[in-house]
């Protein structure tokens, strides 16, 4: 819905031509917000202000954003200073974005993966993609809630809960589990609590938020964006990817963030110089014509052990899905089967890899630390800290998975490391989703979105998910193990994945915005909880406030 406005003024954006258009927030996108700002219509202060006023209306009942930058405003009135003056650093310029509390910020933010355990500790410089982002013009809005420390601590966690801001919820259903560690970029950016997000994904925890909250996710190529100066996981998995309401949207957050980083050496084997693709460009409805993706039946056929009572509406959904992907001129390869995933579903190599890897990755970003008011020197510190600290909820929520990985001692320099990682790598690869790619010569595999974190996150591959369908009004209601959280219910986002090789994502994007321009299903959903303020709320405010003061 759009309002017509007539001219005013404002001190903080030059005058507005005879009529503008205000595009409602809750489906606002860049080229909307950055169509308003060229014509003056309003200015990035002003967006500014009607976001923090969103976050304000709908964060105690859903905990998306755990704290806000406190600069934002000067920020924003400084960039449109230079947009007045006739300067713009691109297409990001002026729009707010919010990054989750793993990534690292060097201003009066925390940097903290919701625990107490890093609050007060300061890192020595801006995470690269947030230094990216500032240099593109885009406004660091705040940072996203989490699962604590990514979902690293306890097998009976609650999506979405972290110390310092509880639990996040979705706003799809009362009490809706948020899935993976970006809960809150992905709750927020479909609340339209900012423009877009960035999370980070290590597996599935930029796909599965996308999903049960109904926006695109691109979890990219590990090495397509730098992980210098973010809390780590695993270095052969963590990837920092945007989260946006379309796949045009995510594919600008992404342009403005890739790129080679001395500081991460896992971008230096990217392929491409310094000439990477358009990803904006490869947005193209006819993205899926004569493209070859394959099914993996037998991945799906898992789902009735892993999500028990929810299988038949997510097969439901994935074969219409199908017969989308089919009508726009794709040929499907059915049983492109991922030929050990059996094997993969009964090995620990793949979390002990990610196990050895976070205790060498935290040490490093620890002594790193310009301020370490704890004194944490790796993974034993943090887990003894958690279990004295009060507000961490010790013992209700426990620490096994840290306990087992400071049992095993085993880092990435072990001995026994590297043919783990071997035997990890050949699930995903030959075992898994190379091999599936290269023995139909396709080019994607789709799986709905549930299903399709584990593999890439063992090989570094990207994934997009693409918002499609809910659950159907009949479904049955089901928690979590915890039973705090829903995560089957009416009315709860589904969606579908495309996965491909790595360095892939400029292939892919057009297949998902080809998907996404011939169904638009993210407008069908309805949610329980919405934000209702809007630009034309902020103007009217600062209209009156204006009017109030002294001749």
């Amino acid at each position: 819905m759009y309002r017509t406005l007539h001219p005013r003024t404002s001190a903080n954006s030059r005058p507005a031509p005879p009529a503008c258009t205000l595009p409602s927030l809750l489906d606002a996108t860049q080229s909307d917000l950055q169509t308003g700002l060229e014509r003056g219509c309003f200015s990035s202060v002003e967006l500014v202000t009607a976001y923090l006023g969103r976050i304000n209306e709908v964060n105690s009942e859903l905990n998306a954003v755990l704290e806000v930058n406190p600069d934002s405003l000067r920020i924003a009135e400084e960039l449109d200073i230079e947009r007045r003056q006739g300067s713009t650093r691109g297409p990001l310029h002026g729009l707010p974005i919010l990054v989750k509390d793993l990534i690292g910020t060097e201003d009066l933010m925390e940097t903290a993966a919701g625990s107490y355990a890093l609050v007060g500790s300061k890192v020595r410089e801006d995470a690269t993609v947030v230094k990216k982002l500032r240099d593109s013009g885009a406004i660091i809005l705040g940072k996203t809630s989490m699962s604590e420390w990514a979902n690293t601590r306890s097998r009976h966690a609650s999506n979405g809960w972290n110390a310092r801001g509880g639990q996040t919820y979705a706003a799809y259903h009362e009490r809706q589990d948020p899935l993976g560690s970006s809960s809150g970029s992905a709750v927020a950016t479909d609340l339209s609590l900012t423009f877009a997000a960035l999370g980070t994904e290590t597996r599935g925890s930029i796909i599965l938020p996308s999903e049960k909250s109904n926006i695109v996710g691109i979890k990219p190529t590990v090495g397509l964006t730098s992980r210098h100066v973010a809390i780590p996981i695993s270095e052969r998995a963590d990837t920092i990817g945007p989260m946006a309401r379309t796949v045009r949207d995510a594919a600008m957050v992404l342009q403005a963030i890739v790129g080679k980083d001395e500081k991460d050496n896992y971008t230096l084997a990217a392929p491409f110089s310094d000439n990477y693709p358009d990803y904006v460009a490869a947005c193209n409805p006819a993205g899926l014509q004569g493209k070859r993706i394959g099914i993996p039946r037998n991945v799906i056929e898992t789902l009735p052990i892993t999500l028990p009572g929810a299988t038949g509406p997510i097969v439901s959904s994935f074969e219409r899905a199908v017969a989308v992907l089919k009508k726009a001129g794709a040929t499907i390869v059915e049983d492109a089967n991922f030929t050990s995933y059996d094997d993969y579903r009964s090995s620990v190599a793949p979390a002990q890899v990610l196990a050895a890897d976070m205790l060498s990755g935290l040490r490093s970003y620890l002594s790193a630390l310009s301020s370490n008011p704890n004194n944490l020197q790796g993974l034993s510190d943090i887990r003894d800290f958690t279990q004295r600290s009060p507000e961490e909820d010790y013992p209700a929520r426990d620490t096994d998975l840290w306990d087992m990985a400071l049992i095993a001692g085993m880092d990435n320099t072990s001995p026994g490391f590297l043919p783990l990682y071997q035997q990890a790598l050949y699930l995903g690869e030959e075992g898994g989703l190379l091999g599936a790619l290269s023995r139909d010569s396709l080019d994607a595999v789709i799986l709905p979105t549930y299903l399709a974190g584990d593999i890439p996150g063992i090989i570094g591959s990207p994934v997009i998910t693409v918002p499609f369908e809910a659950f159907p009004a009949d479904i049955s209601v089901q928690f979590n193990e915890r039973g705090d959280l829903v995560n089957v219910a009416p009315g709860i986002p589904l969606g579908i994945s495309f996965m491909g090789p790595k360095w892939s994502e400029e292939s892919l994007i057009g297949m998902a915005y080809a998907f996404e321009q011939e169904t638009l299903s993210r407008g069908n959903l309805r949610r329980a909880v919405e934000s209702r303020m809007e630009l034309k709320d902020v103007q009217d405010i600062l209209r009156k406030r204006t009017s109030c003061l002294p001749n």
